[in-house]
């Protein structure tokens, strides 16, 4: 039992600093998986060299090389992309994946966003302007809807137009109900 108050406390100490110093720079196996069950995240498209450099084995020239090729536009999508651009084995990087956050930010979707509808009360001539939608999709879909009434969410107007699964996937980002 004594050793394990010592060392409840050494953990209770690490996890304040780890939650509290977004600069603390993790230095053990210990504490990579104490960050890991803390919800510590980087989000490697948006990270900065601070953040980069809380990861174990990262210099400062690697960590800025890496801010540096996001600021370009070069988009990390996945552990094999930052152990490319730093020209290291992935495996040397497979203890900090759990850390690391792979979203993509399309500029150009944020800048102006796909105007949204609703295939309820679309017309075949508003449906066939939406990307991935043909005229005879876009019959299709009203079709559907006069017969068997109103969709009630993305998989009902999948499943009740046998859309594929990567047809939706494009179209979900233009489709409310």
């Amino acid at each position: 039992m004594k050793n394990w108050l010592p060392l409840n406390s050494r953990l209770q100490k690490l996890r304040a600093k780890l939650l509290n110093d977004p600069y603390y720079r993790l230095q053990s196996g210990e504490e990579l998986q104490l960050a890991i069950q803390l919800g510590i995240q980087i989000d490697a498209n948006q990270a900065t060299v601070d953040d980069w450099l809380r990861l174990p084995g990262l210099s400062i020239h690697q960590a800025r090389s890496l801010v540096e090729l996001s600021r370009s536009g070069v988009k990390f999508y996945c552990i094999e992309d930052i152990a490319a651009a730093l020209a290291i084995p992935v495996q040397r990087l497979a203890p900090v994946k759990p850390l690391l956050n792979f979203v993509y930010y399309d500029e150009e979707s944020l800048e102006c966003p796909a105007p949204l509808v609703n295939p309820n009360v679309a017309t075949v001539e508003h449906l066939a302007k939406i990307p991935f939608i043909d005229i005879s999709l876009a019959q299709a879909v009203v079709q559907n809807r006069l017969s068997a009434g109103p969709y009630r969410n993305l998989i009902d107007f999948q499943q009740r137009l046998a859309l594929p699964p990567d047809a939706i996937a494009q179209l979900m980002y233009y489709l409310r109900f």
